[in-house]
């Protein structure tokens, strides 16, 4: 027996010694966005649930998560839960508040931490406040939400705004379709009534709101949906003023908080945010990465653009972490956009796994799930396994991500040269770095328009030159000038890496990084 448990005991500290040790602490490292309706079904009802996320969290910490973003989970009367009816609670359909408090307790005991989407900006039509405050004038709720004359509509619609959120013909709306009564407000839809943050108790209100979440519900932080929209476009500076007072208020509460915003805009539009939002989104590098990609040469000279729109942001505040992503829930998938090649997804995402920042996966994305608008099917049952009771959900039947255009992850677990594991990789080996964690970003002036080429550098302890391959040849690489000084390959995404008397050999598609 002795002999048993000294070998066992070998056996433990030499598979510790073999696997990479994770660097990546919160709030850095990978997050997950899970439409927990899609993504696995616990009780056979088709509809994913709190309880099948829960049994799928050691799923995730393999892949190498560190924090996941449940999309709305709040009572609503739509499938994507956007318009809530209640904000101090679940969706029964996704199971119960002990449901939900075992999910975030057991994902913290995995060293993952939970976000939820808070929807300020509007509640649902059906919600408490609205069926009060659309009584009529002298009702105490009626100033939760921004009203017009009849009279005054035509004076209001020369300011609407139409923007990439939005392309409403109108963003006012009559109650009950009576046009001879006061209209209401809606940015997104008549189902959507704005909130009125010129009303001190409507601010109150989300103070307590997040005070449940974080408290109570033991959350980690907030996605902020529609952060430019808490006030109308003319008014920008209240809205930056309102998320640094959003930010003090939560902090008082969690001084860790993490709040992540959606600002949909250009980095000019974005920086005056992130003195209250630390993360927000990083749009631009999303499609520029795309782009990129899809062409297969560098034109848009993707670092450079990263390292503007870094410096633009540094004017504002050094307090900040970029949230990167391909694709999200909004948009089409990001296989979908490369025309299905796998290739071409591979090394989008190997960008995005090197780049600084915390980067943002849209679940089913390491499985390589199809989808395009509607919504709907952008947003797809994730593919377990071919067997039935997989955990698969069957809340709609998909377009695009089917059995035979996606091979489901039990199939992927066993290909060591699956998408799947191409993720799991990249993933594990960011997390054990500390340069690609949180290293300095560097341009290179390596000037070839099939590469994509930069540094990473951490103090004075890791320095590593990061290749992209992102055209469908192999390149060349001579090794002069700056590449001379990085003699050793430490990572490859695929294939191999061969240095010749002429240079290093990258493969088409392939990422490499050498120290």
């Amino acid at each position: 027996m002795k002999k048993l448990v000294a070998f066992l005991l070998i056996v433990f500290f030499w598979s510790c010694e073999r696997a990479p040790k994770s660097v990546a602490n919160w709030p850095h490292g990978v997050n997950y966005e899970v439409f927990v309706r899609s993504f696995a079904d616990s009780n056979g009802d088709g509809i994913g649930d709190f309880n099948g996320l829960t049994a799928k969290l050691d799923y995730l910490k393999e892949l190498g998560v560190g924090g996941i973003w449940l999309m709305p989970i709040m009572p609503s009367p739509t499938y994507h839960k956007y318009d809530v009816s209640d904000y101090k609670a679940v969706d029964p359909e996704y199971g119960t508040t002990e449901d939900f408090k075992k999910l975030v307790t057991e994902a913290h005991k995995r060293g993952i931490r939970v976000l939820v989407d808070l929807i300020l900006n509007h509640s649902g039509s059906n919600h408490p406040w609205f069926q009060e405050a659309r009584k009529g004038k002298d009702n105490a709720y009626r100033n939760y939400y921004v009203w017009a004359k009849k009279d005054s509509i035509r004076n209001q619609l020369s300011k609407k705004t139409i923007s990439l959120d939005s392309d409403n013909i109108t963003q006012w709306h009559a109650v009950n379709g009576d046009t001879l009564r006061e209209h209401y407000y809606g940015f997104f839809w008549g189902g959507m009534p704005d909130l009125n943050f010129d009303n001190p108790k409507v601010k109150q209100e989300f103070v307590e709101i997040g005070k449940f979440w974080l408290e109570e519900m033991q959350v980690d932080g907030f996605r902020l949906d529609a952060a430019k929209h808490i006030y109308p476009t003319e008014r920008a500076a209240d809205n930056h003023a309102f998320w640094i007072w959003f930010r003090d208020e939560m902090q008082k509460i969690k001084p860790d908080v993490y709040l992540v915003g959606e600002v949909w805009s250009s980095a000019p539009e974005v920086a005056p945010y992130l003195k209250g939002l630390p993360a927000l989104f990083n749009f631009d590098m999303g499609y520029a990465i795309t782009a990129a990609v899809q062409a297969g040469q560098d034109t848009i000279q993707l670092i450079k653009k990263y390292k503007d729109i870094n410096d633009f942001y540094l004017q504002t505040t050094s307090d900040y972490i970029d949230a990167t992503f391909l694709k999200n829930h909004d948009q089409n998938r990001i296989l979908s956009e490369l025309g299905g090649d796998q290739n071409k997804a591979r090394v989008a995402a190997a960008i995005l796994l090197t780049l600084p920042g915390t980067p943002y996966i849209y679940y089913g994305e390491e499985i390589g799930m199809l989808g395009m608008k509607p919504d709907e099917f952008i947003r797809e049952p994730f593919l377990w396994s071919n067997e039935a009771g997989s955990f698969t959900t069957t809340w709609e039947e998909p377009r695009y991500s089917t059995l035979t255009t996606v091979k489901p992850l039990s199939v992927q677990q066993a290909d060591p040269n699956s998408l799947y594991n191409f993720y799991k990789k990249f993933i594990t080996y960011r997390n054990s770095s500390k340069a690609l964690t949180y290293g300095s970003l560097i341009e290179s002036n390596l000037n070839i328009r099939e590469i994509v080429a930069f540094i990473r550098k951490y103090e004075n302890e890791e320095s590593y030159l990061v290749l992209h391959n992102i055209s469908d040849v192999e390149i060349t690489l001579k090794p002069e000038g700056e590449l001379a000084g990085f003699s050793k390959v430490d990572f490859v995404s695929q294939g191999e890496v061969i240095k010749k008397e002429d240079g290093w050999v990258l493969p088409a598609y392939a990422s490499v990084v050498l120290k």
